[in-house]
């Protein structure tokens, strides 16, 4: 048996984790797709960016603009109560323009609302590179949370690899976004900025997400290895 799924029966009280998948791509397919949250999940992450670009475009007041982009947020988040649906990805967008607003608000910018995610995504990036050179490349993490151990996919050779090939699929867009947005940063665009940040967020996600489904569909590592016959 392979060490990503345990025969070892349970002690009274205690529960096994197992995967309720055959295989490690059919695992990583569910996980992405809770990660990004959904075609709803990804337009809420854009609605505070539209509010926020469309409002400063047009009256060049950066506190009005950023006050429609917070208060999109908790629009957002207030529905998403009404209706007692999981708030995860709104409170992470209302987070996200928090933070936006403490930097441009501390400088006067409006540049500098984009700035939070840019340097995010060029950290991002940089793990994710260094996780695939030292062999643990991140998305196998994602591998640990269904089986319930957060490491034993690690010591099969065939899931890492897989799994450093679906990591640099989760980094190119990280580094298309740094490689566009950090230019128009440093010249001022808001304008362009907001437009990048539209089109490099959930479109790229769900191009990203499409081509890592496609290579997911061609494999089938098994999740555990068939019992060896006597």
């Amino acid at each position: 048996m392979s060490e990503l799924a345990s025969d070892t029966e349970a002690e009274p009280g205690e529960t096994v984790a197992r995967s309720s998948h055959d295989t490690v791509e059919a695992a990583v397919r569910a996980q992405l797709t809770k990660a990004f949250g959904g075609l709803r999940g990804v337009l809420e992450a854009a609605v505070p960016t539209v509010g926020f670009t469309g409002t400063y475009l047009i009256t060049k007041e950066l506190k009005l603009s950023l006050g429609i982009g917070v208060a999109a947020a908790v629009i957002l988040l207030v529905i998403r109560l009404v209706q007692k649906s999981t708030p995860q990805f709104v409170v992470n967008s209302l987070f996200g323009i928090g933070i936006a607003a403490f930097f441009a608000l501390r400088s006067g910018k409006a540049q500098d609302v984009f700035l939070p995610g840019i340097l995010y995504n060029a950290g991002y990036a940089a793990a994710m590179v260094l996780s695939i050179v030292v062999r643990w490349p991140v998305v196998g993490f994602l591998i640990g949370s269904v089986t319930g151990d957060p490491t034993a996919w690690h010591k099969d050779p065939a899931i890492v690899r897989l799994c450093s090939r679906l990591t640099w699929l989760l980094l190119i867009p990280c580094l298309l976004r740094v490689a566009v947005q950090w230019p128009l940063y440093l010249a001022g665009e808001v304008g362009w900025l907001g437009a990048s940040k539209l089109a490099l967020g959930w479109p790229l996600q769900v191009a990203g997400l499409a081509v890592m489904v496609w290579v997911l569909a061609r494999g089938t590592t098994p999740m555990a290895e068939p019992a060896a016959e006597n």
